[in-house]
């Protein structure tokens, strides 16, 4: 059984006078409330990043089979056969993310449009942080598995709190 906190409406303080037995969280003396549940809201973190990271390794998968028949076989020149791949990549990724990480309804174009300018956000960390650590002297793999863990790092928190943020729904 789920246990409940109430807050007064009026004051957003806890409430002491409520009654939550049985289900029933009704203030005795009649002012407004909202019952929150109590819960730790980082407890399900962990599993929403391997679902996150999940659909992002589906998201290669999508980029890399649409550029390679785009390019090698459709013929399209190497950008925009790219260009198209990763805009696939990202469509597959925001479905998925919004169905099941996120468990949302019903996707919208407010949410798909965040989610790409997040991912934009995310491609900028990776290019930057690749671009330095190699001109420092890193090797380029190893720049660029780090570029891609502070990519996912940035898409998972701007997604987590901005894309399917409480407000974002």
């Amino acid at each position: 059984m789920q246990r409940f906190r109430t807050f007064s409406e009026r004051t957003g303080e806890p409430d002491e006078e409520a009654d939550t037995s049985a289900g029933n969280a009704r203030k005795r003396t009649g002012m407004l409330f909202r019952a929150l549940p109590v819960r730790n809201p980082m407890a399900g973190m962990p599993g929403l990043a391997l679902r996150f990271a999940v659909v992002g390794g589906g998201g290669v998968l999508v980029n890399t089979v649409v550029l390679f028949v785009l390019y090698h076989w459709v013929g399209l020149p190497l950008l925009a056969a790219s260009a198209i791949a990763v805009e696939l990549a990202v469509v597959h990724n925001y479905l998925l993310n919004d169905r099941w990480t996120f468990a949302v309804g019903t996707p919208s174009l407010r949410r798909f449009i965040k989610f790409n300018i997040s991912v934009l956000g995310g491609l900028g960390v990776n290019v930057l942080i690749v671009w330095s650590l190699v001109r420092g002297g890193t090797h380029l793999l190893l720049a660029n598995c780090l570029g891609i863990a502070a990519a996912f790092a940035v898409n998972f928190a701007s997604s987590t709190g901005w894309v399917w943020g409480r407000r974002s729904r």
